[in-house]
């Protein structure tokens, strides 16, 4: 019945066939034009589906294609746009963040300094997204490449090519599947990925660059 009450009355840009909401899950009315949910999404229990704008108008800014699955208590929060491909499972308990909380003015409390000018997030098709994990993007551009896993607990705040597992605090490449010898290896390439020790995205913290 929550299913068919938010198909009939909240004004998503687009909703899909057969898709199920739990009846606990959190979606604002007054937001969801900015929601775009494709065929057969299942969104469960407690789930929330927040844009971070009073804005009404514009592009959607969390886009869920075809297929996906979205399970308890996890939260994805969009201020510039999050995308999940076709095929996307996400657990129980994940947090999916395009933005962070502001705190660099240590004469204003957290709680009053608002949210960052953020970033954008894409997942791609047939990922697999594991308990707990959090996928956070300050600023920039940040890319879960397709066919990925991202281990239970993880913090990912860069980005992860095609065909690879990622785990930690924060995520690093543990699996990659190397196209060229049609095989699975331990770790991953030293690409724009996973730079070396020397670059700058790791030497600097405050990079304004996110890979």
């Amino acid at each position: 019945m929550n299913s068919l009450w938010l198909r009939w009355f909240y004004p998503f840009a687009s909703l899909g066939r057969d898709v199920t909401f739990h009846f606990t899950s959190i979606v604002s009315r007054s937001r969801s034009p900015r929601i775009s949910i494709g065929n057969s999404v299942d969104i469960g229990r407690n789930a929330w589906l927040n844009i971070a704008t009073p804005d009404p108008t514009g592009e959607p800014l969390i886009v869920i294609e075809d297929d996906c699955h979205i399970h308890s208590e996890t939260i994805i929060s969009a201020l510039n746009g999050i995308h999940l491909e076709r095929g996307v499972a996400i657990a129980q308990s994940v947090i999916i963040q395009d933005h962070n909380h502001a705190y660099e003015d240590v004469t204003v409390p957290v709680l009053e300094q608002g949210i960052t000018s953020g970033g954008r997030i894409r997942i791609g098709q047939g990922s697999w997204i594991g308990h707990g994990a959090s996928i956070i993007c300050p600023r920039g551009e940040l890319t879960i490449g397709r066919n990925c896993v991202i281990a239970a607990n993880s913090m990912v705040m860069r980005s992860i090519p095609d065909y690879s597992v990622a785990a930690g605090y924060p995520a690093t490449i543990i699996r990659q599947y190397d196209p060229e010898r049609l095989a699975w290896r331990a770790g991953g390439r030293k690409d724009k990925y996973a730079p070396s020790a020397e670059s700058p995205e790791q030497l600097n913290p405050d990079s304004q660059r996110i890979v």
